[in-house]
């Protein structure tokens, strides 16, 4: 299938094989982006010990906040596309990309100069003690240096899939995180460089993908790539896609806050710091299928932005409910795994008993209600995804901060340090809740246009 036929075939294709089709190489790309985390978790905790752990957890809320501004872009600008595409303003899309690429430089420029000109009064203020900042820093200082690659990295390939290419999406993804876990234990254990070589390997492995990425968008066979004219910043292109992906944006930025009140109550209510190394570890396990839920949302990201501007409805429809019903499997696996095999998945990070008892009992904990969470996360993405800004912007910040933020303020004052755990399965029952009546509300609506 050529790159014209692509967008005729989303409206067109039946919707079981178009979501396969972009979805599949999205949740093998996102599965591949959570284990290339959880790389660095397990050399880190092997090759430089249980401390290092609760140090890089510190680095959570900085790398939220780093996805947050490229998330701004790359979803914002993804969803522009699709939608484009669907009304067949092919210029306009084309014009998007030229934007995607210089918006990113600015804002990872930025990022990285602000965050290390005041690196050490961050990372006390997320939590931090003598024993584990200077892990955090170490760490942070290589990242923030490759910040404008990472920013780069990751728009392109959002733009990737929604040009139709999701299988080259894929390959970019899959590329890093082979890339560093070839590097990675070379730089920590064989060159010594601890918990700097960790770093160093994923800054290498994202600029690699990206050459590889410019070289695909430099193609002028491809119906989106460079050419002259498409880089000057457009107000309305900029005002339209900071304000789609406002929604990833707000939801990084109040995890950024929500991640720091996390840490800080462990370590009040805990009184020690593998408490922050515990969240790490059950942070990063939950990624991995909150990550292959977002690769489904991403696959279901162009069919839904497509179908809703060539207004077939019906088709908005079915994907919707499709992807819901797989997110729900995926999310419920996680629960049966959390419930039933949570000492077994948290040594793989650590061989530090009181690290590994810590974890398993605070993972029980979180995935609670864990089967809900993937409707609660299509919900959000599926608003985004038809443009609908306000409303994916309103959703995807119920979680965390009209019921995540309250609960981690006073449950602990009853409960303790289990408080702090207990505030996240609450939350996400209640934005599920949420969540299926504005969905309900939106049903309705395109009924009535029927």
């Amino acid at each position: 299938m050529t790159q014209q036929h692509i967008p005729t075939a989303l409206g067109t294709e039946k919707i079981g094989k178009l979501l396969m089709q972009y979805a599949v190489p999205a949740i093998i790309a996102m599965t591949a982006s959570s284990l290339y985390n959880i790389i660095d978790r397990v050399f880190i905790g092997h090759g430089v010990g249980a401390m290092a752990i609760s140090g890089l957890a510190l680095t959570f809320p900085l790398m939220n906040l780093s996805a947050a501004f490229g998330s701004l872009v790359g979803v914002g600008a993804s969803t522009l596309i699709s939608v484009k595409l669907g009304q067949k303003d092919y210029q306009t899309a084309q014009r998007v990309l030229g934007n995607v690429l210089v918006l990113n430089i600015i804002l990872g420029l930025l990022y990285a100069v602000v965050v290390l000109l005041f690196l050490d009064p961050i990372l006390y203020f997320f939590g931090g003690s003598d024993h584990t900042v200077m892990y955090a820093r170490e760490f942070m200082q290589i990242i923030l240096l490759g910040n404008v690659f990472t920013h780069l990295y990751f728009g392109l390939n959002a733009v990737l899939r929604a040009s139709g290419h999701p299988q080259k999406s894929m390959y970019a993804t899959v590329a890093t995180v082979v890339i560093n876990a070839l590097l990675a234990p070379v730089f920590i254990f064989v060159f010594g460089w601890g918990i700097r070589g960790a770093a160093t390997a994923t800054v290498i492995a994202q600029f690699v993908s990206l050459l590889w990425q410019l070289k695909l968008f430099s193609n002028r066979q491809e119906l989106l790539h460079f050419r002259k004219g498409i880089f000057r910043l457009r107000r309305k292109i900029v005002f339209d896609t900071l304000a789609i992906g406002m929604s990833p944006f707000l939801m990084n930025v109040a995890a950024c806050f929500i991640v720091i009140l996390i840490n800080q109550g462990l370590i009040r209510y805990g009184g020690n710091d593998l408490y922050v190394g515990a969240y790490g570890i059950v942070n990063s396990l939950v990624f991995i299928f909150v990550m292959i839920v977002l690769g489904l949302n991403q696959g279901m990201q162009p069919i839904a932005g497509y179908n809703f501007g060539a207004q077939l409805f019906d088709r908005v429809s079915k994907v919707l409910r499709i992807t819901i019903l797989i997110a729900t499997l995926i999310t419920t696996t996680g629960f049966l795994l959390g419930m039933f095999l949570p000492d077994l998945l948290v040594s793989m990070f650590t061989s530090d008993d009181q690290l590994i008892r810590l974890s398993a009992e605070g993972f029980r904990i979180v995935v609670f209600f864990f089967p809900i969470v993937g409707f609660q996360m299509v919900a959000s993405n599926y608003f985004q995804s038809i443009g609908m800004a306000a409303q994916a912007i309103f959703l995807s910040l119920t979680r965390q901060l009209i019921f995540l933020l309250p609960a981690l303020i006073v449950l602990p004052h009853f409960f303790g340090v289990e408080g702090v755990w207990y505030s996240m399965p609450l939350s996400d029952l209640l934005a599920s809740l949420v969540a299926l009546l504005m969905l309900m509300a939106q049903f309705r609506k395109f009924n009535k246009i029927k």
